[in-house]
């Protein structure tokens, strides 16, 4: 079904709002949701100019129920900055890198999991508006989650103090004598003792660290007063809630069930 021929322009969604009997804000909504198409070709931009002679068209399954705020989990590359200087709470979980790009500029339909088992349709609307609470150091790499969902945002705002971390960690150097037991309970940053963490060798060269509270620098601090140099650092769980086995660079979206 199309309109007349003739006449200007118009913009997509007093388009559709017209030839389908709707409001223009729940022509927007069926635009933004992915269920218009204009000359066979989704169009997400309610602002898209369409001429007369232009075949627009409503998918019959077309409803507003996929409209839900999503959470995005990143595996963000080494030299990307991720929800740092953002809120208080994000500033004191690390420092800010000068001119390093931000992370969330990786979010596009280009980089989603190809094997995301969520089987939510990517669409425009789900780079918008995301706020992210879980910063991470602009050299490590790992899990950072963007969200638009409010109970999520609460729940890591609120909750990123308490929420255990696991992070896999490439180390260099010869561990000094009783430096693993040093490393989950005996160890001091910033002039203050360190609650019991959970270390252990992953292989010869990686430490696994299990911990909450991180501060900026504290794992380089503990390893480094036990004799080791930290190579790479990498976030693999928060909560309860695993990077899984996305490629760096890539994501996928929190599933329904799963809960930090």
């Amino acid at each position: 079904m199309t309109e007349h021929a003739g006449g200007e322009a118009v913009r997509l969604a007093k388009r559709v709002a017209q030839q389908f009997a709707c409001s223009r804000s729940t022509a927007e909504q069926y635009i933004e949701g992915g269920w218009v198409t204009v000359d066979g070709r989704v169009v997400e931009l309610p602002g898209a100019r369409v001429a007369p002679r232009q075949s627009v068209l409503l998918a019959q399954d077309a409803n507003l129920m996929e409209l839900t705020p999503v959470t995005l989990l990143l595996h963000k590359p080494p030299g990307y900055e991720a929800g740092l200087g953002l809120s208080a709470a994000a500033a004191s979980h690390g420092s800010r890198s000068q001119g390093a790009p931000q992370a969330v500029t990786l979010l596009n339909m280009q980089t989603h999991l190809p094997e995301d088992a969520a089987g939510i349709r990517v669409l425009l609307r789900h780079f918008k508006q995301l706020e992210c609470f879980t910063p991470l150091p602009t050299e490590a790499s790992g899990l950072v989650v963007y969200t638009q969902d409010r109970r999520v945002a609460r729940k890591l705002q609120e909750d990123i103090e308490t929420l255990e971390q696991e992070c896999i960690v490439e180390v260099a150097g010869q561990i000094a004598e009783g430096g693993l037991q040093k490393l989950c309970h005996g160890l001091s940053f910033n002039g203050r003792p360190l609650p019991p963490i959970k270390v252990s060798w992953q292989n010869e060269t990686r430490l696994r660290f299990a911990l909450k509270s991180i501060r900026p620098g504290q794992i380089p601090a503990m390893c480094a007063a036990v004799g080791l140099s930290v190579v790479a650092l990498k976030r693999i769980r928060i909560g309860r809630v695993p990077l899984a086995k996305v490629p760096e660079g890539q994501w996928r979206y929190l599933q329904p069930w799963e809960r930090f």
